[in-house]
């Protein structure tokens, strides 16, 4: 098993997993989801700035699914429920957020 370096910074990491609104959200946002979305990435981009979402962005896999996956580094788990919660797409009730604890694996 590899090593968690997560026990060395005292932080945990998540791996966040959000779904649009409808399989065709990409290509066919309104104008008020489009701004909305842009308020998400924005919500994000500070974060990862602050050092806490660590990766975050659209899934390419499967068109007929869409899904966005972030990983975030926070203290403890009531910090990414907080996260969730201010994020401008779920405030705005276009994406719906499930979160689940990893063993990440970081570079030294």
């Amino acid at each position: 098993m590899s090593e968690n370096n997560s026990n060395h910074t005292g932080k945990m990491h998540f791996m966040l997993w959000s779904t649009p609104p409808r399989a065709t959200f990409r290509q066919d946002m309104t104008e008020e989801e489009r701004n909305i979305m842009m308020q998400h990435v924005a919500y994000w981009t500070d974060k990862q700035h602050q050092g806490i979402a660590l990766v975050f962005g659209p899934v390419l896999k499967d068109p007929s699914a869409p899904n966005g996956l972030g990983i975030v580094e926070v203290e403890n788990e009531a910090q990414v429920s907080k996260l969730i919660a201010e994020d401008p797409a779920v405030i705005g009730g276009i994406m719906t957020t499930e979160f689940y604890p990893m063993l990440a694996t970081l570079p030294k």
